[in-house]
């Protein structure tokens, strides 16, 4: 039974990197408009990740013009995605960052982590 559900299964995406909550990341998508395809570049914070096996999903926020936060869902192995960039690793102590829901301006800027 867990051959079947093994062969079934998405295999894993080699070009996301481990991520982590609070990188600063640059998401380079593949996207379809009628017959052409281009690649769209999403760049925000991560504010959560679900590690869900085949389900797996990050979450991107961003701030768009006028202050109106994005936020869009990933799938970790997701064909889909051509590459993904990180740009800064950011200390946080929270697993989920939904607190930067409510900040706006400066007060969205999370600490700089340096290896």
């Amino acid at each position: 039974m867990t051959d079947l559900l093994k062969s079934v299964e998405a295999a894993a995406n080699p070009k996301i990197p481990d991520l982590r909550p609070g990188d600063a990341v640059s998401v380079h998508v593949r996207i379809k408009e009628g017959e052409r395809e281009r690649i769209q570049e999403f760049k925000g914070t991560i504010i959560r990740i679900r590690h869900g096996g085949v389900a797996g999903t990050f979450t991107v926020r961003r701030i768009a013009t006028n202050g109106i936060g994005v936020e869009r869902t990933f799938l970790l192995r997701s064909p889909r995605i051509d590459k993904v960039v990180v740009e800064r690793h950011s200390e946080v102590r929270r697993a989920q960052l939904y607190f930067l829901r409510g900040r706006t301006g400066k007060a969205t800027r999370l600490k700089q982590k340096f290896n």
